[in-house]
């Protein structure tokens, strides 16, 4: 569903689901959290979760493009899948420098909410 939220006086518009008992906000690249029942926050880029050696899927979607390629070199922030979800495209990004050791989605592929999408080879174990 679409939302429209107003900080400090602007109106913006984001898109916002509810899956099993989390709303998801996505606006402007970014997806937030929060527990529906909890009420606790968090925030999270896409495609993000600290500096992982996996870059997983945000939210559920259908995988549009990879751009990368196993045994490609790849530098942290670098964009490596793009992925569609709640008529919106995230590029999702890895964490860490390495090299793609595996890939786990093939594009047109609907993958769920955590599935690991692509595995990275960290540089310090070249």
């Amino acid at each position: 569903m679409e939302i429209k939220v107003r900080v400090d006086g602007v109106d913006h518009k984001a898109h916002a689901q509810l899956i099993k008992g989390t709303l998801w906000v996505h606006h402007n690249g970014r997806v937030f959290t929060m527990d529906a029942s909890t009420g606790r926050k968090s925030r999270k880029k896409a495609g993000a979760g600290g500096s992982s050696d996996q870059v997983v899927a945000p939210m559920p979607g259908k995988v549009t493009k990879i751009l990368v390629s196993a045994g490609a070199s790849v530098e942290a922030g670098q964009a490596v899948l793009v992925m569609e979800a709640m008529k919106m495209e995230y590029t999702l990004k890895a964490d860490i420098a390495g090299s793609i050791d595996s890939i786990s989605c093939a594009v047109g592929e609907q993958v769920a909410l955590g599935k690991a999408l692509i595995k990275i080879k960290p540089a310090s174990d070249k």
